[in-house]
């Protein structure tokens, strides 16, 4: 049994305890003996854009708790392109699939500067034998992933590139403030969308120009949105 390891990044389950997303994350409904049966250190790391936390085909030996940033999943497909599958932020669990079978399903790379709990397969595990509260909530964080993965689906691969690119505008809005979206890089939001780059970017200018966003910095990543209704409009209208 390994003990934990007081000088970890996390320093143990004592910030487990103290989490500032714990009510957001698995270990929301753990009691205080549950933490007795985590023997195996759990990580606090950061990580900057472009990071690989899991590779598709990897064996999978952790999950990830996402506590600050952006998470792209991708898969490549038959002829060699990437499509994003699905996008995490705080909150969100990477590597579920590790529960139930040997080897992660996609690629986890960060959109963001980003900080994670890494918690060791066998941590969870073990809560799960023991701990009905945790069992319950991966099966509710398994069927979350599933209905997000369906409604990423549905909400921005289908309809004209205008609709698409509104769609994820207003999907990436600030759970703090919703007058505030951040994207991503032209060439990510083609692979979220499978729109070319250069479409993704006539129909951002649009946007601009019409006077329903409003650039917030100068790469072009996080803008202000002016006018919702009007991205609603575009969402939801006919091809």
């Amino acid at each position: 049994m390994i003990p934990i390891k007081t000088e970890s990044a996390w320093r143990g389950t004592a910030d487990c305890r103290a989490c500032g997303i714990r009510d957001m994350v698995l270990f929301a409904d753990l009691k205080e003996e549950d933490f007795n049966l985590i023997h195996a250190p759990i990580d606090d790391l950061e990580h900057p854009p472009g990071h690989a936390l899991v590779r598709m085909g990897e064996t999978a030996t952790s999950l990830y708790t996402l506590r600050v940033g952006v998470v792209k999943l991708a898969r490549n497909t038959a002829d060699g392109r990437q499509r994003i599958v699905r996008v995490l932020r705080a909150g969100d669990v990477i590597g579920l699939e590790a529960l139930m079978g040997p080897t992660y399903d996609s690629d986890a790379i960060s959109l963001t500067n980003i900080k994670v709990c890494r918690l060791p397969l066998q941590v969870i595990q073990r809560l799960n034998r023991e701990t009905p509260r945790l069992h319950q909530r991966l099966l509710e964080r398994w069927h979350r992933s599933l209905k997000e993965a369906d409604d990423w689906l549905a909400d921005l691969n289908f309809g004209t590139a205008r609709q698409r690119v509104a769609g994820l505008i207003l999907k990436m809005r600030s759970d703090q403030d919703a007058s505030v979206t951040t994207l991503f890089s032209r060439e990510d939001m083609g692979a979220m969308l499978d729109l070319k780059l250069e479409t993704v970017s006539r129909a951002l200018n649009a946007f601009v120009r019409e006077g329903a966003l409003q650039p917030l910095d100068s790469q072009g990543r996080i803008y202000r949105v002016v006018d919702a209704a009007q991205l609603l409009s575009s969402k939801t209208s006919a091809p």
